[in-house]
């Protein structure tokens, strides 16, 4: 039976429609909306939202669902990722075998991005624990499932129908290991707000330059045969 490859196809759709222009755009976006938090941080201040926040969780907390919270925190957490990055590899490798090798490269850069941040900012937990700024877990899981819901869509060819569902179920496990952060304590809401939006950022540049300067760069080389999937 042969795979069906639409990859390089759609991305070239990708390019052709002007799209690499909005991917650039939606990440200074996302950069800006970090920045400004980045300030307030770095400057040790607070949102109204954050205290209101804290406080409405407490009423949420019970000592039965603390375990729980912890098991699902832990999707985020080193060893969770790379469980994650070790089974979405050999999947992408039949689809495709360029984001299957630069899965694990984005990812480590998501955790270099998380360090220089948080020493950046320096700005403490809930708890007082250090490094509370950006949180580490929503950056990670928004560039790991945000790209698992970008190659979904540029693959389907109801690409509508699957963009949504791709987004409802690749949002779920963020929403949650996020939450569970604010439930154990682990960040302020700002927290999360900025390690969504450096998250976004990092992975949309990242799409740009895989997806359109690489791709532009194999297109423009001599003599070089288009690169096929294998067959199974």
């Amino acid at each position: 039976m042969r795979v069906k490859v639409r990859g390089r196809s759609a991305v070239r759709r990708v390019v052709r429609r002007g799209k690499p222009r909005r991917l650039l755009s939606a990440a200074l976006v996302s950069l800006v909306g970090y920045v400004a938090l980045a300030i307030f941080a770095v400057q040790q201040q607070f949102f109204a939202l954050d205290y209101g926040t804290r406080a409405w969780v407490r009423l949420l907390q019970y000592e039965a669902l603390t375990l729980p919270m912890q098991l699902v925190t832990s999707l985020g957490d080193r060893v969770g990722l790379i469980l994650m990055i070790a089974v979405a590899i050999p999947v992408l490798w039949r689809v495709n075998r360029r984001w299957a090798v630069a899965l694990p490269v984005l990812m480590a850069g998501a955790g270099a991005l998380q360090w220089l941040a948080k020493t950046a900012a320096g700005r403490d937990r809930p708890n007082l624990a250090p490094w509370g700024f950006p949180s580490g877990h929503v950056l990670s899981l928004v560039v790991f499932f945000g790209l698992m819901i970008y190659l979904i869509a540029m693959a389907s060819s109801r690409r509508r129908r699957w963009r949504v569902r791709a987004c409802l179920v690749a949002a779920v496990p963020v929403v949650v290991v996020a939450f569970s952060r604010l439930y154990l304590d682990k960040h302020w809401l700002s927290d999360l707000a900025g390690g969504l939006t450096i998250g976004a950022a990092y992975l949309l540049l990242a799409i740009w330059v895989v997806e359109v300067v690489l791709t532009r760069a194999d297109e423009a080389a001599p003599g070089l045969p288009e690169t096929r999937e294998p067959s199974a």
